[in-house]
């Protein structure tokens, strides 16, 4: 059985004169990233390994999810093949997980984001919004033969703010 955590980077701030990779988070985009980090390291178990978009928004949210989880440096990394739109670069990354891992987390972009958690899960997720977090099960052994899992947990900011 495998378990992949999706996360959405969070909320961008466009006010810099930034190329879009390096656009930071704003401060809604840092709030959001604590609170749901914090609910999602507190009910859930931890991944063996986070991946994330080398993007400045998406390497600053999977550090809120690496600090929540108490994730070792060597269990984190960066690649530019998830600064990706589409989702098939995603799913590269995804399908060629070690086998040895059970559960895998990933941080990156819309639409790709959305558009994998529809394909992947079976509950639908009009939009995933910023900071949204879901985490999917699959029967498979292997991760190259992943197709449709259960949706099995989804936390998004909206859920936590009162």
């Amino acid at each position: 059985m495998k378990t992949l955590y999706l996360v959405r980077h969070a909320k961008s701030s466009w006010k810099y004169d930034v190329s879009d990779h390096q656009r930071p988070l704003k401060k809604r985009g840092y709030n959001d990233a604590t609170l749901v980090s914090e609910k999602v390291a507190a009910t859930m178990d931890a991944p063996e390994k986070i991946i994330t978009s080398d993007a400045n928004r998406a390497r600053t949210t999977a550090e809120y999810f690496k600090k929540a989880f108490r994730i070792k440096d060597v269990d984190y990394k960066e690649t530019h093949d998830l600064y990706d739109f589409s989702g098939q670069e995603v799913m590269r990354v995804v399908n060629s997980l070690p086998d040895e891992i059970h559960c895998a987390m990933i941080v990156g972009h819309n639409h790709a984001f959305t558009s994998l958690v529809n394909m992947l899960g079976n509950e639908y997720i009009d939009n995933l919004p910023t900071s949204g977090f879901v985490a999917i099960e699959f029967q498979e052994s292997h991760w190259a033969d992943i197709n449709t899992g259960t949706t099995k947990t989804m936390i998004f900011p909206r859920h936590l703010k009162k």
